[in-house]
């Protein structure tokens, strides 16, 4: 049983990360992504709520505190869940076509196991960009002296989220157009968001700096 993702060394995760094989890859590099945006928005909630002289941010910070602690655990989940999904898509690739039944069984295989692999990195995308909502008003009316940490939380939800939706436009190259109708659809809307919601982090951390 292969250990988690999560639970590895930085070292360690690197090393998997730049070896040739197929898992971890970007999916995985996204969800991690997600989850130091993550800690990074606990960690400015967390020196902001209570402190007097930051009161007019302690709404924006309980509600992004909220939000940020659950996406920090699903973040690793999903890094597992990511690659595992791929791992059954290879898996899927290897199975046998020596007739019509095991070509039909395999091809629908393939297809389930994409489906689920184009899923995954949805889902991360979709929580960074809920993430990614909240961090312009936390940068302006969060504790000033970690409005750089903001940045860079909002750059890494940025990346995650655009990089889960590469994973997710590859997958769905593969899939019938009759697939993951709402992810097609949707996919689109999220990365337009995602770029005006970074640029917002971006604009409100360079007031404040």
């Amino acid at each position: 049983m292969k250990t988690p993702w999560m639970e590895m060394t930085v070292r360690d995760f690197q090393v998997a990360l730049a070896s040739s094989s197929p898992t971890p890859g970007g999916g995985t590099a996204a969800a991690i992504a997600l989850g130091q945006a993550s800690a990074l928005t606990v960690m400015v909630c967390d020196l902001t709520i209570g402190k007097d002289k930051w009161q007019e941010g302690w709404d924006i910070a309980e509600k992004a505190m909220l939000t940020s602690v659950k996406t920090m655990s699903r973040a690793g989940e999903l890094a597992d869940e990511d690659s595992d999904a791929f791992d059954e898509v290879m898996a899927a690739f290897k199975m046998p076509k020596g007739d019509d039944d095991e070509i039909s069984i395999r091809r629908t295989a393939i297809r389930s196991a994409t489906l689920k692999a184009t899923e995954k990195p949805y889902e991360t995308a979709e929580l960074a960009l809920m993430l990614l909502k909240l961090l312009p008003d936390l940068a302006s009316k969060g504790n000033a002296n970690a409005v750089s940490d903001v940045g860079v939380a909002g750059l890494l939800a940025s990346a995650a989220c655009k990089g889960a939706l590469f994973n997710v436009d590859i997958n769905l190259g593969s899939l019938p157009e009759d697939y993951a109708s709402d992810i097609r659809k949707n996919a689109p809307v999220i990365h337009d968001e995602c770029r005006l919601f970074s640029r917002k982090v971006m604009d409100a951390v360079r007031d404040r700096l």
